[in-house]
């Protein structure tokens, strides 16, 4: 790895940190091929986004959000606050147009969103790899 190139940063959405788990690969080295050296991010309404969702859920749902919870120990936090009448996903495109970070997500309207803003979206393609839309 050249440790003289700058890093790129990329936000991970929740969806995203499920990828491993649920698809066998490794998102770390997935980033790392696309853009060499890279840090992951994400928000804390991301973190809380996770804390929450697993408060009702099912034993099985709970494991996986474990494991998404795990894997946001492996990336750099953003300390966000969420805005008067937010979404999580609201407050992503925000801090994605703040920062001019790429985002990475499977979430279909999100990334509608941020391509419309011109924010470039890292997601997983064929189930097996990770691709770019747009200019980083």
């Amino acid at each position: 790895m050249n440790l003289n190139k700058p890093h790129i940063s990329v936000i991970l959405d929740a969806n995203f940190l499920f990828i491993p788990l649920r698809f066998g690969i490794d998102i770390f080295e997935e980033l790392q091929r696309l853009f060499g050296n890279v840090r992951c991010v994400v928000t804390t309404p991301v973190i809380d986004e996770l804390r929450l969702l697993r408060v009702d859920s099912k034993p099985s749902l709970i494991r996986d959000i474990d494991f998404a919870i795990k894997m946001t120990k492996r990336c750099d936090v953003m300390d966000e606050c969420l805005k008067t009448g937010e979404t999580v996903d609201d407050s992503i495109v925000r801090v994605a147009k703040e920062t001019r970070f790429p985002v990475a997500t499977n979430d279909a309207e999100l990334k509608r969103r941020l391509k419309k803003e011109g924010i470039p979206v890292v997601y997983l393609r064929k189930r097996s790899y990770l691709e770019v839309d747009g200019v980083v």
